[in-house]
């Protein structure tokens, strides 16, 4: 007698929940035979079933339920999906499906960001399966690469475009010259940005992301909280111009590194070389850098976002998790947080940086502002006057390497000469 359906509950039905569901679907015979068993969803809950979503599926009445208990409940349901997002109540549901003895895949960056190692500890007491591969990229698999293809390497640095969001409207901005507003504007037209765009443009997203990749890449737990974070919403068409005269782009980038077994942890807007392999990453599009001791460099790429490339990564994990409970191996991928290792403060940073000024037109002003520099032992590379008009003229700054407590004391120092009138920008530059 053939074996029964191994049973899948979904809880929430929006954009991810709907792009999950499709793909199962629409993959099923081949679903089936990768697992060696019948893999069928028996239960979906979702608190409003007349709302639109972005991935058209029908959904039998039999399926449907608008309370998490039903899935949660079902003794014949052995993986759950949870596609709600945000903390509350997501990780309420996922604890006790795991106390339930059920595994859980999920792509809640926010709550395996916070919430980490009280569900791997549930995951772990239970011996069954906590999977979040599609919490970080999307459809681009990263996660499983990080534990399993790359681990016999020491990885010592991680960075990349892991918001495609803000990476479409920077796109915009360098090559439309479209001022931000107009390009946050374009981005929720396309459905690429919420209503409330916080979470992307003040770096939330990314730095929840960058607390899952850095945490399992350097294998320590790190707290979001912990992570230096600041947005783009500073920026301004002519400093994508003006990096592009001084050989850079600009993106906002999630960066990782180790150094001398303590960790760099950053997510803000970064001048990167034209030449490097992420500076190409445009529109939407996520990629993600990884330099380990045996691999070398190795670069994910794809799209980062979307019901399905996230619905793909779930799927997978899906496959994962259903294979291990067939073979009666579920529990065997514990956390890796092994260590604890000290996150340095941004004040110890060492790199150059890009600054814009708006000062006025006459001479010894830019003897003013060097001199300043000089004394807090930040050396210029370059100073580039790239516009003036009456009194005003806007002057652009890129330094040599420099620590970041000395760089703000300069820019303390700087904004009160009476000869400056503003610092438009400051953004640190990758070499």
């Amino acid at each position: 007698m053939a074996e029964r359906p191994l049973y899948i509950g979904i809880i929430g039905f929006g954009a991810v929940g709907s792009g999950t569901y499709k793909t199962l679907l629409d993959n099923q015979e081949s679903i089936d035979r990768k697992v060696g068993r019948a893999v069928r969803v028996k239960r979906i809950a979702d608190i409003d079933w007349s709302r639109p979503r972005p991935v058209e599926v029908e959904v039998p009445p039999e399926l449907r339920s608008e309370q998490a208990a039903a899935v949660l409940r079902d003794p014949e349901i052995a993986i759950v999906v949870e596609a709600i997002g945000g903390a509350d109540p997501a990780c309420d549901y996922v604890l006790r499906a795991l106390r339930a003895g059920k595994s859980v895949v999920t792509s809640n960056k926010e709550l395996i960001a916070r919430h980490g190692k009280e569900l791997f500890d549930a995951a772990a007491e239970r011996g069954v399966d906590l999977a979040f591969e599609a919490s970080v990229g999307g459809g681009i698999p990263i996660v499983r690469p990080l534990k399993s293809c790359l681990a016999g390497n020491r990885i010592t640095r991680i960075m990349g475009i892991v918001n495609g969001t803000t990476n479409f409207i920077l796109t915009r901005m360098a090559e439309d010259r479209a001022e931000f507003d107009d390009a946050l504007k374009q981005a929720q037209q396309l459905g690429y940005a919420e209503p409330d765009p916080s979470d992307d443009i003040e770096a939330f997203d990314p730095a929840f992301k960058l607390a899952i990749l850095a945490s399992i890449a350097f294998e320590t737990r790190v707290k979001v909280e912990d992570i230096y974070r600041e947005g783009i919403t500073r920026l301004a068409p002519r400093d994508m111009e003006y990096a592009r005269q001084l050989g850079y782009t600009i993106k906002l980038l999630a960066i990782g590194a180790e150094v001398d077994n303590a960790l760099q942890l950053r997510v803000h807007p970064t001048l990167l070389p034209l030449g490097h392999p992420l500076a190409s990453v445009s529109g939407p599009f996520n990629a993600i850098f990884v330099h380990g001791s045996s691999v070398g460099e190795v670069m994910f790429y794809g799209q980062g976002a979307g019901p399905m490339p996230t619905g793909s990564a779930m799927v997978g994990d899906i496959i994962d998790v259903a294979r291990n409970i067939r073979s009666g191996a579920t529990g065997r991928v514990a956390c890796t947080c092994f260590e604890e290792k000290r996150v340095l403060p941004i004040e110890e940073l060492r790199t150059r940086y890009y600054m814009r000024t708006q000062v006025a037109d006459r001479p010894g002003v830019l003897a003013a502002v060097a001199k300043v520099f000089g004394e807090e032992g930040v050396s210029l590379a370059s100073v580039l006057q790239m516009a003036a008009s009456g009194e005003a003229a806007e002057i652009v700054w890129l330094t040599h390497p420099a620590q970041e407590r000395q760089m703000r004391r300069s820019l303390e120092r700087i904004a009160a000469l009476r000869e400056v009138h503003e610092i438009s920008s400051c953004i640190r530059a990758e070499t």
